[in-house]
Formats: C-alpha cells, structure tokens, sequence
C-alpha cells in the first residue's frame, strides 16, 4: 500500500476528492478549496511522483486510481465526488469508472489528450519530457510568478502554487518534477487515454460526469506558434464531441469557462461554483 500526501482543508457537506495536473500540486487548488469548503468537505491529494507524494513505478492510471483509493480509505473517506484539472481530470473519470460505488460523480477540467498519432503530438512530447527533472535556476519561482500574471492570476497564490510544484536544492535552484521516467510513462497512458477520442474515452463510465472546457486558448511562446494551431484544432475537436456527447447521454453535462487551460488558478470562483452547482443537482 502507498499513501499519497493529501490536505483536508476541512468543511462540513458532501465530499469532495481535488487532483492536480501534471508537473503541479494539490496546492493549485487553495484558492478554489477556500471557497468549496462553505458547503462541502474538502480533502486534495497529490498525484504520485508530484508535490509530496511518493513515486511509484510504474506510473499507471490503475496503480494511481488504486493508491488514491487506498489513501481515501486511509483518512475514512467512502463515498465521494472527485474533480481534477487537466491530468487530475482524466485520473477522476478513471476513478469513477474503477470505483463506481465510491464516486458520486467526476468532474474534468481541461483533462483531455490525443492519440500518440495525432498532428504534431510529438512536439509536444518532447517540450514535456525536456522539463521532465529538470534542475531549474534559482530565478525560476519569480519567473513563473511574472508569467502568472499574463493571466490574471495575482502573485501571492501564483507563488504558493510553484513552490509547492518543486522541490528546492540546497544551492537555491529547483528540482522540477516529475522525473523522465514518470514523464514518459504518464505519457504513455495519457496516449492510450486519448486515441479513441471523448466518446470513445468515456464510454463505460456510468456515473454522472462533468466535463469543463477551456473557452481561451494559452497564448503561443515566441517561435511556437505551431502549438496555437494546434490547441485550436484540438479543442475544436474536442468541443465537437463533447456537444454531441451531451445530446446522448444523460448523465454527461459540459461548461466551458471563459478561462485558459489554467482555470482552476486563473477563475477559482467560477470552478468552484461550477462544481457547487455540479454536486447540488447529484441524486441523493
């Protein structure tokens, strides 16, 4: 059995189960998790080989659903909602679909990927992996904080969110994780995950589901103005199977949010109604 680091920022109400994204924390979460608590009871955890966690090998989306589990059963939490960002989101359906007496529902924020096939997702692959344990320099924290605030997000929460991604070496740079050897097997399943596409993903889950979309894209870095391209005709493609997903089945909702893939930091107060609003019209 792993037990995986997790916070209970407390509150009284149905439970909610948090997941980050890749490279990111449980932190992420703070500013959403304040505002959730009014109503609910409130627990994060971070993903393994993330933030506080311990690594596992291999990286695979049964051995995580199984290490949240056993982690859940570890704080006395049974039946619950659990909402993820990005690869948090993909994990949660995951969980729901292994455990489908403890998940009341899911919610994915922004957690969809493609098939290792699909149009310039090698690209992608390598950016990732080329971060993947990487030694940052110690001006990386007020780096990233500079970069946060292109989307609104003020410095205070940008900072605690960082810090909590990394770890710090004793000559003041930082430790980025998750290792390669994580990065590449994460990818491996995010890969699987997204070859038959939303609905092909989704079929089998029988839980009620919310699926939340980016409304704007992550502005293009200098000379990758290739990756524009190709969020725009992902998400176009995504948003196309989503609506229709909608239309057949009952149990699917779908938002979009006028936010980029970061939401979850960017809006607090929009994820965290939305989720509110989500578990309120849940069956008893």
């Amino acid at each position: 059995m792993t037990l995986l680091h997790v916070h209970d920022y407390g509150g009284d109400g149905p439970q909610l189960v948090l997941l980050h994204g890749y490279a990111r924390s449980l932190a992420d979460w703070d500013a959403s998790a304040d505002l959730l608590t009014a109503g609910h009871h409130v627990l994060a955890i971070d993903l393994p080989g993330h933030g506080r966690s311990p690594r596992v090998s291999p990286w695979t989306i049964p051995t995580v659903v199984r290490h949240i589990a056993d982690t859940l059963d570890a704080h006395g939490v049974g039946e619950a909602v659990v909402v993820g960002h990005s690869l948090g989101g993909l994990v949660a359906v995951e969980y729901a679909r292994v455990n489908p007496e403890r998940a009341r529902g899911a919610v994915n924020l922004d957690g969809f990927w493609w098939g290792r096939g699909y149009p310039g997702a090698e690209r992608i692959s390598a950016g990732l992996l080329g971060s993947a344990g990487a030694i940052a320099p110690a001006e990386y924290i007020e780096e990233q904080v500079a970069n946060s605030a292109r989307f609104g997000i003020p410095a205070d929460r940008a900072q605690a969110a960082i810090r909590a991604a990394v770890r710090p070496l004793p000559d003041g740079r930082w430790q980025l994780f998750p290792g390669r050897t994580e990065a590449l097997e994460i990818l491996d399943e995010l890969h699987r995950l997204g070859e038959p596409g939303v609905a092909g993903w989704l079929d089998g889950v029988d839980c009620p589901l919310l699926l939340v979309q980016a409304g704007r894209r992550l502005p293009s870095a200098p000379g990758m103005e290739w990756f524009g391209e190709f969020n725009a005709r992902f998400a176009q493609g995504v948003s196309d199977e989503l609506a229709a997903l909608s239309r057949t089945r009952s149990t699917i909702s779908v938002e979009r949010v006028d936010a980029t893939h970061i939401m979850n930091l960017e809006t607090p107060e929009t994820v965290a109604a939305l989720v509110t609003g989500f578990v309120r019209g849940l069956p008893d």
